[in-house]
């Protein structure tokens, strides 16, 4: 369908990869990882023929349609929703908005211009054969969530995540053969997730696709091209399977040559959690055999180092941790939620989730005193102390210090040792720390927010999407320490494989303003309340 003969892209004398000789099959969706900056995104845009590669060239077999997930949210603020998605295919888009003007017009004596519309409604008989399109567009708008009085409303009256759903109908409206997504579950919640995973399950040409989403990319792709070491290696399965042969394998090894068992319990430990839930045990079985016939020699060692990610509390957390009491907010007279009670115990760690717009963002920033809700009270016990990981991150970390005095703004106290080894442990290196805040792109400035987290040493964490640009290490690291962590924790998150981590309560914000607490993890309220 679509191959690469040495592909080479270089920027100065970086070489991102070099003579990448790669096939993507029809019927195959593949997840295209590897570390923050190894050039995936660049990768997949010289796919889609936006950028020129240095060497080499992409040669797509000839007659097949190749759509890329537009990553402009800003690109059709003129157009209607109906119009942006029909877009997608710009031939039809083209053709169909000619013949009306040719209509609308109307001169109908001219030759010229019958001849024309004869033309235009080939185009449109070839690209839409049962004419269909209208009701395409309808339904994937509606799927999306956007009632049909909203289709024909203008683009710059949505909100940026919505935007973004419209550019995913409008490359899945193209229906491509080779589909090309560069992180599509950004901006979407969990059910949109859901909907889009059993989308690509159904999509019959060739998909590529790049995520920071566990739970999205095991449920949807059955290859995995890495990208390391400036070259890509396909691995056949999803990557939770990738991860074990790639990963764990070869830190069991090390365990086996004579280091402390402890190290190897604890490692059989981590394998038995990262495939244990009920939907994974069926793998876990033909995991095993799988692991059994890989050749370890084969496998080299990733180039990517995992963050230790580490939240320790100075203090122990008391028995009154959070009361909230009829807690209501709106804005411009729209109701975010209403007389919202809860408890936090002792122990609770929270995963706070429902759609956008529910007011998720809202409750943090009342209970972290940025906000004043409308009425109600919360309470904080007294033994508390928190540290917040809020959504606009990237806003925040800002200015022109260098990291680790960035950090020790917070607290002159700090040792700056202790601040170097913690961005250490977030993977700056001692070159990177001397890097101005300014300079860091969203993924970095993740790490260094969750940097200043552990310098909190706080007994309860209040975080907001942080999984949101961290690569899919940074995430495992990032789960497998709230899940050690002793404190409480409330976390907003769509990431389900963050979620099943750490997480032993669920509260979810319905639209219509109900809540569900359910206390459990979310394989349990899944079961119950049928989200999957």
């Amino acid at each position: 369908m679509l191959s690469t003969v040495n592909l080479t892209q270089r920027y100065g004398k970086r070489v991102l990869f070099e003579k990448i000789n790669i096939t993507l099959d029809a019927g195959k969706r593949y997840g295209l990882i590897g570390a923050n900056g190894a050039g995936k995104s660049t990768f997949m845009k010289i796919l889609a023929g936006e950028i020129e590669p240095s060497d080499g060239e992409v040669q797509l077999q000839p007659g097949l349609k190749l759509g890329m997930l537009s990553q402009n949210q800003y690109a059709f603020e003129d157009f209607t929703l109906s119009d942006a998605v029909l877009y997608g295919n710009k031939k039809l888009y083209d053709a169909q908005k000619e013949k009306e003007k040719l209509y609308m017009e109307g001169d109908f004596e001219s030759e010229e211009v019958n001849n024309r519309l004869g033309e235009l409604e080939m185009i449109c008989a070839d690209e839409d054969p049962t004419y269909e399109s209208d009701v395409k567009i309808e339904k994937l708008l509606t799927t999306l969530g956007f009632p049909v009085e909203q289709h024909s409303e203008l683009m710059s009256s949505l909100t940026g995540g919505d935007k973004f759903k419209i550019l995913l109908a409008q490359v899945l409206f193209l229906k491509p053969d080779v589909l090309l997504l560069d992180e599509p579950t950004n901006n979407l919640d969990m059910e949109t997730i859901a909907w889009l995973e059993n989308e690509l399950k159904r999509h019959e040409g060739t998909l590529l696709v790049i995520s920071h989403d566990r739970h999205f990319l095991n449920g949807v792709v059955t290859h995995i091209l890495d990208l390391d070491f400036q070259n890509i290696r396909e691995f056949t399965g999803n990557y939770d399977e990738w991860y074990i042969a790639a990963n764990l394998i070869a830190k069991q090894h090390e365990a086996d040559r004579g280091k402390a068992l402890k190290e190897k319990e604890e490692l059989e430990k981590f394998i038995a959690r990262f495939s244990a839930n009920a939907s994974k045990a069926k793998q876990a079985t033909s995991r095993q055999k799988q692991l059994d016939k890989l050749d370890v020699q084969e496998i080299k060692l990733s180039s990517r180092r995992d963050p230790s990610i580490m939240f320790k509390a100075h203090r122990d957390i008391g028995n009154e941790v959070l009361e909230v009491e009829n807690l209501s907010k709106s804005y411009d007279g729209e109701k975010v939620f209403e007389n919202l009670t809860f408890k936090v115990n002792k122990g609770d760690k929270i995963a706070l989730i429902g759609a956008n717009g529910v007011g998720k963002t809202t409750l943090l920033e009342i209970l972290m005193g940025n906000l004043e809700p409308d009425s109600g009270k919360f309470n904080w016990g007294q033994t508390i102390t928190t540290s917040y990981f809020p959504q606009n991150t990237t806003d925040i970390v800002v200015g022109d210090e260098v990291l680790p005095q960035w950090i020790q703004g917070f607290d002159a106290k700090w040792h700056i040792d202790d601040i170097r080894k913690t961005l250490g442990r977030m993977l700056f290196s001692g070159e990177e720390q001397k890097k101005k805040v300014n300079a860091c792109s969203g993924g970095e400035k993740h790490r260094v927010m969750l940097s200043k987290m552990m310098m909190d040493s706080a007994n309860f964490l209040v975080l907001d999407e942080p999984d949101n640009h961290l690569d899919l290490e940074a995430i495992v690291a990032l789960g497998e320490a709230l899940h050690n962590y002793q404190g409480g924790v409330i976390c907003v998150t769509h990431d389900r494989e963050l979620i099943d981590a750490f997480a032993n309560r669920i509260i979810k914000l319905n639209e219509d303003g109900t809540v569900i607490d359910f206390e459990g993890n979310y394989e349990e309220f899944a079961e119950k309340y049928g989200h999957h």
